[in-house]
Formats: C-alpha cells, sequence, structure tokens
C-alpha cells in the first residue's frame, strides 16, 4: 500500500573511506553518506565501469559492481529504516544504508521495474533494479549475518537511472510520472533474483526496462520456462 505525502526526506553524500571487507584495489568505499544540505545536481553518470554516482560529489568505489547509469541513484524509505531500528536496536540516521535519497511516504518495495518518478521540478528518476546486500554493506553496519537477514526481509530500497538531470533537496515532493502496467515491482525482482527462483520467468514482463544483464537474464528464464511470447521471443542460445 502506498503512503501518503510522497517526498525526499534527505539528500545524501559520501565520500571516500578505508574499509577491511571491500576487495577494491584501493581499499576504500563511499557507503557512509551523510544528509546534506541546498540543492544537488543529479545526472546520468555513464555506463557500469565508467560512471560512478548520479549524485555531484558522490563517491563511488567500486565500479564494477557499483554505479553507472543503472545503479545512480540509490533510495531507501525512512519507514524501512525505522523498522531494521527498532529490530536491530540501534540508531540509524538517514543514509546509514549508503542510500543517496532517504524517502517518506513511498512504499519503495511496490515500485515497479520502469516506474519514473518527477523529483521536484525537473528531476525525473526511473526504477531500475534492487539493492543486493554485499560483505561491505554488513561490514558498514556491524551486523552478524545481515546479508542473509537484509535478504530474508525483501526491503531491499530501490536503484534508479535517469531519465532528466536535475537537482534534487530535502523537501523536495515526489510525484508519480509514469506507472508500468506489470507486475514486476522493485520488491518482486529482488525475491526473484535471490530467494525466489521460481518467479524468474515472470520478471520479462518487465521488458526493456530491465537492465540489459537482467533483461537477458529475463529473456533465457522465459524461454526455459516456455513462457517466452511474441514474434521476438528467443530462444536460450540467443538470451545467453
Amino acid at each position: 500500500m502506498r503512503l501518503e505525502v510522497p517526498s525526499i526526506l534527505s539528500v545524501n553524500l559520501g565520500t571516500a573511506a578505508a574499509s577491511a571487507r571491500t576487495d577494491t584495489p584501493s581499499g576504500l568505499t563511499g557507503i557512509d553518506k551523510r544528509p546534506v544540505t541546498g540543492p544537488v545536481p543529479v545526472a546520468a553518470p555513464g555506463p557500469r565501469g565508467v560512471g560512478g554516482s548520479g549524485l555531484t560529489g558522490d563517491a563511488v568505489c567500486d565500479l564494477r559492481h557499483h554505479g553507472g547509469n543503472d545503479q545512480a541513484v540509490y533510495a531507501y524509505a525512512r519507514e524501512d529504516l525505522d523498522r531494521w531500528q527498532r529490530e536491530l536496536g540501534v540508531e540509524l540516521s538517514n543514509g546509514s544504508f549508503g542510500e543517496n535519497l532517504t524517502t517518506a511516504g513511498v512504499d519503495l518495495g511496490e515500485v515497479r521495474i520502469g516506474e519514473r518518478w518527477r523529483v521536484g521540478p525537473d528531476l525525473v528518476l526511473e526504477a531500475s533494479l534492487p539493492r543486493i546486500p554485499c560483505a561491505t554493506f554488513a561490514n558498514w553496519l556491524g551486523q552478524r549475518g545481515w546479508v542473509r537477514r537484509f535478504t530474508q526481509a525483501a526491503l531491499p530500497g530501490s536503484y534508479f537511472r535517469v531519465v532528466t538531470p536535475g537537482e534534487v533537496r530535502a523537501g523536495d515532493p515526489v510525484e508519480i510520472a509514469h506507472r508500468p502496467d506489470h507486475e514486476v515491482s522493485v520488491a518482486f525482482l529482488f525475491r526473484a533474483l535471490t530467494t525466489e527462483p521460481a518467479l524468474r520467468p515472470r520478471i520479462l514482463a518487465a521488458g526493456e526496462a530491465l537492465p540489459a544483464r537482467e533483461l537477458r537474464r529475463a529473456r533465457l528464464w522465459a524461454a526455459q520456462a516456455g513462457t517466452a511470447e511474441g514474434p521476438g521471443a528467443p530462444t536460450p542460445e540467443a538470451a545467453s
């Protein structure tokens, strides 16, 4: 169920810092993100491996696995942070999960892949992927078994690509500019990729809104399950 008055509660930027659990050659991570005041320019950063964060001034240190156009902006809901805060018994400030945007009044699990948000007067974002937890995330929080616990909860937050560049600031309203007519929400895709592989053939419904890698995999899974439809339905060989 969507909540009322969707908005950006805070905009969070990170600086590079040393981490004991990262395999980047530099040994640095930008997961420590803190709220900032004033507007922050947002634009598509470029493809994976070249582009980092979509937010000016935000550090992404492992360009092999993070950043790029399909992971330009990461959002996490304050409501979900509050749930984790109660469960873990620790204070979780905005940005604690390494999110660029801490949202209020948005059920991010229900956001559909390809859904577009207008944030403030100009910025348009498009939901692209859920966040998959990693060792750096677990080390940052200092919680044993965190990757498994986060996965089981299926509250991953959402990555967005930048459709129209602009600025974002705390307090900006979030308007749903476009919502696709398919079932593949952020939480659905997350479960399909992690704990519920039986869902995988159905993620093809999100089509071209999926990042290229996920689209190739979705076509393969749908073909293997015999659910691919239409004149362009791929064979497993074509999808690999």
